[in-house]
């Protein structure tokens, strides 16, 4: 994590270099019996009817280190060439040599060793805790698996290395939290899959998540690579501390909150969002993607239908198609951030907003806004809203049905952006929207 931000910083400053010089628990009782096999074991390890925790143990190991993925944007602001590994991308688990799991009614089961655990059935107040060592991959298949919590998480990683949570081949999971979430120690277990290290969701089944809280929390990485995934949730669906990736996967989010949060609040440098595939449905009541740091969308459908569509430091379009509804600002880079500045730029892709009446800005940027390709079609009142440089280099814009050559801006004293061009504060300023046409072009 430590080399991405690092070279995400690096990347940033020549950009910035660049642009300078450019003109234009629930209550299940705490006995433990432990199964220790160095065998492969496939029989069924079921928690008796006591209420006993059952603690699985396991030998196996698949551990792969190389880069899968090569669907990043070669001028990318984040560094996605050790982003996912091939293992990140696999939607099938090698079950050979797997545990086999039966939930059951008030017994959690606890994971302790490196290994690949299949999980069925259905359990009310159960949660998987997976408690391994700090270099263990842990994968859970999930195979028609359901469990209902009233106030602790489903599942819920206190330490490995990383953990693949995978939906098996046609199966429905559902994992449910219906009550209020109760803290584990110091720990806050507010999400209905918790995780204290890497998360990884992935797989061709199907995975349903009802939370009064939150739907999916990560205290470092959180990553999609697959599955259909359904998220209801009082809070943010999903959230993470240091960063949230997805590549693939069909995912429709209903969020009280945020439907896609990253936020350390420890620190301002980290906590970035990319998305480099899939499909991806929010209705949110607060922001429908919200990032500290970076926001990078390269490829993928992207809808949002909320106060807020984008929000970031750093927001970099640079392919697929976004659609916005919103009543505040549909696109909005501002200052959350000190390790990068405040940008909000276009490199391709479609980019469709739609914005609500009054005091509404459909991209609005607390810094620069830099236009160099991509489809934009807005219907909004104020288009376009920026206190730095405007540039418009490339890309077709159409406003209110209307093909334009230029960006103007709804900031007072603000300048204009034709082709080429660039604007600020103080610059020339026409009509009530601040902007002027650029030669051959039109005016809203």
């Amino acid at each position: 994590m430590k080399k991405k931000i690092i070279a995400a910083i690096l990347t940033m400053m020549l950009l910035t270099a660049s642009l300078a010089a450019c003109s234009g628990n629930d209550k299940a009782e705490s006995t433990t019996a432990t199964v220790a096999s160095t065998q492969a074991v496939t029989t069924n390890v079921n928690a008796s009817s006591s209420g006993d925790a059952t603690e699985v143990k396991s030998d196996s190991s698949s551990n792969n280190s190389d880069n899968a993925y090569t669907g990043g944007y070669e001028g990318g602001v984040l560094d996605t060439s050790d982003m996912f590994t091939s293992r990140d991308m696999k939607q099938e688990a090698d079950t050979s040599d797997a545990k086999s799991i039966t939930l059951s009614d008030n017994n959690n089961v606890s994971i302790t060793e490196e290994g690949v655990y299949v999980i069925t059935g259905t359990a009310s107040n159960a949660t998987i805790t997976v408690e391994a060592a700090d270099d263990a991959k842990v994968q859970l298949v999930l195979d028609n698996a359901s469990i209902t919590n009233s106030s602790s998480p489903a599942i819920y990683v206190k330490n490995a290395d990383k953990v693949f949570v995978t939906t098996a081949s046609g199966s429905t999971n559902t994992l449910t939290v219906s009550g209020t979430f109760t803290a584990d120690g110091d720990t806050n277990t507010d999400a209905v899959i918790f995780s204290k290290d890497d998360i990884v969701i992935n797989g061709t089944g199907t995975l349903n998540i009802d939370s009064t809280d939150n739907g999916i929390s990560g205290k470092d990485d959180v990553k999609i690579t697959g599955g259909t995934i359904s998220i209801s949730s009082v809070s943010d669906a999903i959230e993470a501390n240091e960063s949230i990736a997805i590549v693939d996967g069909n995912i429709t989010i209903a969020a009280n909150k945020d439907g896609l949060h990253a936020e350390n609040d420890e620190d301002n440098s980290t906590g970035y969002i990319y998305i480099g595939g899939g499909s991806i449905d929010i209705t949110a009541s607060s922001d429908g993607i919200q990032a500290t740091t970076v926001l990078q969308i390269d490829n993928g459908t992207v809808s949002v239908n909320g106060s807020e569509g984008l929000e970031a430091t750093y927001i970099q379009v640079n392919g697929g198609t976004v659609n916005i509804t919103a009543s505040d600002d549909g696109i909005n880079a501002s200052n959350k951030s000190s390790a990068y500045n405040v940008t909000a730029e276009f490199n391709g892709g479609e980019i469709n907003v739609d914005m609500g009446q009054g005091d509404t800005d459909a991209i609005d940027s607390n810094g620069a806004l830099i236009i160099n390709g991509g489809t934009f079609n807005i219907n909004a009142q104020s288009p376009f809203d920026y206190d730095g440089q405007c540039e418009y280099n490339g890309g077709t814009i159409y406003v209110n049905g209307q093909l334009t050559t230029q960006i103007t801006n709804q900031m007072m004293g603000g300048g204009m952006g034709g082709r080429g061009g660039m604007g600020g504060p103080g610059g020339n300023m026409g009509g009530m929207n601040g902007g002027m046409d650029a030669p051959g072009g039109m005016g809203w």
